[in-house]
């Protein structure tokens, strides 16, 4: 369908761009470089034939392909996001091709010893004989979500040079600050115009989600008093000891590490302490609106109870919500989803439904008014230094949104 190397090449074009977001930025993008990419992406929409591409003042990019049929049908969109997470840098990515893949350990840097073994990782077994794109282990890979962009601009660019395709009108979407938790926030639903969209940001191939997390972020800051050590006897007050109690008096086991599947969890990812103050960051996770109420209350309660131990407020809790589960927002319109399930078997894929054990740009959108259900991009261990594409998995992702254009039209 696409050439194998042409796709190759794209990708490796777009991972080499660096567009690392920055959560402590105020502005949208939230960093200037992610403009970079945005504004080439602009361009090759335009050169590969898509009509009224435009980019905002905040990076939002969007094009269309028009409907080669005569009858009305419903105007579909696909979207992805163009930042990488500032989880791990995304500076001089320098890509490795992996050509039929032997099932062995990856060296991706021989001096530092950083080896991509399906010892660690048995999902790369999956790929034997398949070409896959890795790090060279020094940065993260960028295919979350530049695999996606690759898939759908490559899908488009099929879908402009086969008019023998039949398909209604589609619209394409880019965003900024994903990562971050903001790709969806200056989203243009109206202007998008379609009636559904489909997010290309899962991971391994047959991936279709369309429930995510409840999410939400929490900031616990603890108060207390420096004197100097010797003189401390019933004067200082440690806010570290504080902390300390605050951390181990939620569930242990109800952490990232120890749980899977629907299970929810309290994730505490930064903490900043000193005797006279201490900072600590969580974040909330659960796919049960009622347990994750239940999560948020917890932690408040919490703080409550260790400040009756001192005559006055220590401890202060402040609690955002960041995104909530798009299953009630998908589920009155399951069509959508029966779609992509349908097309992912045209394509030969067995589809793997479940849960999101995260975000997406596709539930908050779906929250705006554009029901966005997420469809595999063929990504693995994202966010780090050892993710990897196997190319064929991409290739895939591009039959499955020719096979979505194509089945719009049957399905009126």
């Amino acid at each position: 369908m696409i050439d194998k190397q042409h796709l190759i090449n794209r990708f490796i074009k777009y991972v080499t761009v660096d567009t690392e977001s920055d959560p402590e930025s105020n502005t949208t993008p939230s960093t200037a470089k992610q403009w970079d990419l945005a504004k080439a992406l602009v361009e090759e929409l335009k050169a590969i034939g898509l009509q009224e591409v435009t980019i905002d003042e905040n990076a939002y990019i969007m094009a269309t392909l028009p409907s080669n049929i005569d009858e009305d049908v419903p105007v579909i969109g696909f979207v992805s996001h163009f930042d990488t997470t500032p989880d791990f840098t995304g500076a001089n990515v320098k890509p490795q091709i992996i050509e039929n893949y032997d099932g062995g350990d990856i060296v991706l840097h021989k001096d530092n010893n950083i080896i991509l073994s399906p010892k660690d990782f048995d999902d790369l077994l999956q790929y034997k004989g398949q070409t896959l794109i890795t790090t060279d282990g020094t940065t993260l890979l960028g295919a979350d979500d530049k695999a996606g962009i690759a898939e759908i601009v490559s899908a488009m660019e099929y879908l402009v040079q086969h008019p023998e395709v039949k398909h209604g009108k589609i619209r394409v979407g880019f965003t900024p600050d994903e990562e971050i938790g903001r790709g969806a926030h200056k989203f243009d639903v109206e202007k998008f115009g379609a009636d559904w969209a489909y997010t290309m940001d899962g991971s391994q191939i047959g991936e279709l989600e369309y429930e995510n997390f409840n999410a939400a972020g929490a900031v616990v800051t603890v108060k207390g008093k420096i004197v100097h050590p010797g003189y401390a006897k019933g004067k200082m007050v440690n806010s570290m000891y504080i902390a300390t109690d605050y951390i181990n008096s939620l569930p242990r086991m109800e952490t990232p590490e120890h749980t899977e599947d629907r299970q929810g969890f309290f994730h505490l990812y930064s903490i900043n302490g000193e005797v006279d103050g201490t900072k600590m960051q969580y974040i909330i996770r659960d796919h049960d609106k009622g347990h994750f109420e239940a999560r948020k209350e917890m932690m408040v309660k919490l703080a409550d109870e260790l400040n009756t131990q001192f005559e006055k407020e220590v401890i202060t809790i402040e609690i955002k919500d960041q995104y909530f589960n798009m299953r009630e927002k998908i589920e009155p319109v399951m069509h959508i989803v029966d779609i992509a399930e349908e097309a992912m078997r045209q394509a030969g894929i067995k589809p793997n439904i479940k849960p999101i054990r995260g975000g997406t740009d596709g539930s908050q959108l779906s929250f705006m008014g554009l029901p966005c259900p997420n469809i595999f991009a063929g990504g693995h261990n994202f966010h780090g230094r050892y993710e990897y594409v196997p190319v064929e998995s991409m290739l895939k992702a591009i039959e499955v949104i020719v096979n979505i254009a194509q089945l719009i039209p049957q399905k009126k």
